[in-house]
């Protein structure tokens, strides 16, 4: 009972650390607004607050017309943060948190403080965009291609995830121009989702960090396709 208890602690202990474990943020539009969630898109989990959704400090977004930029308000809610417009036609948003809090893997040795910027983009259309975050995933204006830059540059090799609600998923490595190509056969919204570490040091809102680490997701909505599958089943937020 001692030896499990000492395990439960020091998982405890690595949970905390982290930012919930392969999380994201992603937007998404319902009714007349668009939504921040932070979870598992395909796993159907939205953190809630009271709980992980209260580890954001001060998310930002902003809504990309051919009228100009707007600087939207963001309000949290009880499983996301409410930016009260969606985006329409051929119009565009990004969010971000840079001020989410630096954390430190005590398990490391020596210990690693991160600096972790989950960011999304939510588009309308497969119409060409250019980056507007540092790690940004777009559309290039061919169905079902994205492109992954990091700070305004082509990143190669990669990892993207492109997934549904039904939580089925597809994996592919960007090429040397920063391209990725996938097939979308549901109907329904897409999230696609890249990670990058940047292992060079620097400070946060006055905290020192060893690496910079970021993620970042595209939801889309394609009409076109077979049938989507069902949703998976609600899954419990986190405390």
């Amino acid at each position: 009972m001692k030896r499990l208890a000492i395990v439960s602690g020091l998982l405890t202990s690595l949970m905390l650390a982290l930012p919930a474990s392969a999380h994201q943020v992603w937007l998404q539009q319902d009714g007349k607004e668009a939504k921040l969630y932070f979870g598992e898109f395909g796993e159907n989990l939205r953190e809630a607050s009271p709980g992980l959704l209260d580890k954001f400090v001060s998310p930002s977004a902003v809504l990309i017309s051919a009228q100009g930029d707007r600087t939207l308000e963001l309000s949290k809610g009880a499983d996301a943060f409410r930016l009260a417009v969606k985006a329409g036609k051929g119009e565009s948003i990004v969010a971000e948190d840079a001020h989410y809090p630096v954390f430190e893997n005590k398990h490391a040795n020596p210990v690693v403080r991160t600096a972790w910027t989950p960011a999304a983009r939510l588009v309308t259309s497969d119409a060409a965009q250019e980056p507007r975050l540092t790690l940004d995933l777009l559309p290039t204006g061919k169905p079902g291609q994205f492109k992954v830059s990091y700070k305004n540059a082509p990143l190669p090799k990669a990892k993207v995830g492109l997934v549904t609600p039904s939580g089925w998923m597809k994996e592919a490595y960007s090429d040397a121009q920063g391209l990725v190509q996938f097939e979308l056969p549901w109907q329904g919204t897409y999230v696609a989702e890249v990670h990058h570490t940047d292992k060079s040091a620097g400070e946060r809102d006055g905290h020192a960090y060893d690496t910079a680490s970021f993620v970042t997701t595209l939801s889309l909505v394609q009409s076109k396709g077979l049938k989507a599958l069902p949703a998976a089943p609600a899954a419990k937020p986190n405390k």
